[in-house]
């Protein structure tokens, strides 16, 4: 059974999307997505630096294209009983959930790029009220890093499993993680993301994207589709929406996605583009489970194997 999952912001890199921009039609659709969303996704995607992609209001748009780039190149998008590629389940880390939606045919391609522009401009206005962000504590027992973590006023709002905990809040309190780590904790890593995602510091995005998720006309999901809110499966396109919405200013419980990966005897777990985060993670807590990440072209031949094998 394989499972086909969706990075969330960080996983970009200058000229990610260079190559697959080559492929026969890509160029043709990314054009199309940017002019509906109001943004040259490709400039940025294969010319804007480090800075320019680290944007909230970049990076989102760019990863959902991506994603939906990298799987319709597999096979794996529009879902569809006759398609290349029919994953088991399907799930997205943070803005990654949105592409997943698509995978699953909850959401169209128009639909799943309109709401995440959005979701980035709404999230990035919100991050502009105070300055915050994100780091990683690699290592240590999660109980211990969390209490910690509360302790200096942060939110663990990524609980990733694999020992890894993403904690998020003001500067100041980063810097104090900074100089008092979690007893356990190796190392904290600074995210390039623009703002405490996932946590109260949110709260003003989710009434923007409740009001665009009004216009939207959700189908029940193809796939199974699982959330990264608690690591159930969802089977009403509605209750998706619903909490892709609530999602941006609660904690992404990716471990809990990873438990029921196992529960659902997933034997294999393919990374769409940019990845490379979550088949770490899965490398980690998942053994025995293959993994592959498209991060371009070159990776599509490995992955049709995978998929001949597990899909």
């Amino acid at each position: 059974m394989l499972v086909l999952v969706a990075p969330g912001q960080g996983a970009q890199t200058p000229g990610f999307l260079t190559p697959w921009l080559e492929l026969p039609g890509a160029a043709d659709r990314v054009a199309a997505w940017s002019d509906t969303i109001g943004l040259d996704l490709a400039h940025y995607g294969t010319k804007a630096d480090a800075d320019e992609i680290r944007d909230t209001a970049v990076a989102q748009p760019l990863l959902v294209a991506a994603g939906i780039l990298s799987a319709t190149a597999l096979g794996a998008y529009p879902f569809a009983a006759d398609a290349a590629v029919t994953p088991g389940a399907v799930a997205g880390h943070s803005v990654g959930e949105i592409t997943a939606a698509a995978f699953a045919g909850v959401l169209d391609d128009t639909a799943a790029l309109t709401l995440v522009r959005k979701r980035g401009l709404a999230m990035a206005d919100a991050a502009a009220i105070t300055e915050t962000g994100m780091s990683a504590l690699l290592g240590g027992d999660p109980e211990v890093s969390v209490a910690h973590l509360e302790k200096l006023g942060l939110t663990p709002a990524n609980v990733n499993g694999a020992g890894q905990i993403v904690a998020a809040g003001t500067l100041k309190q980063l810097a104090a993680l900074n100089e008092d780590k979690p007893e356990g904790v190796r190392k904290v890593v600074p995210l390039k993301v623009a703002g405490a995602f996932h946590t109260h510091h949110m709260a003003p995005a989710v009434d923007t994207l409740a009001e665009a998720a009004k216009a939207l006309t959700p189908a029940d999901p193809k796939v199974t589709y699982v959330s990264n809110k608690d690591g159930r499966t969802v089977a009403s396109g509605a209750e998706v929406v619903e909490r892709l919405v609530g999602q941006v200013a609660n904690p992404v419980r990716w471990d809990r996605c990873m438990e029921t990966f196992q529960e659902l005897g997933v034997t294999a777990l393919l990374e769409v583009c940019p990845g490379g985060t979550l088949t770490g993670l899965a490398k980690r807590a998942l053994p025995g489970v293959k993994t592959l990440t498209l991060k371009t072209p070159d990776d599509l031949d490995a992955a049709r194997e995978l998929v001949a094998e597990h899909a």
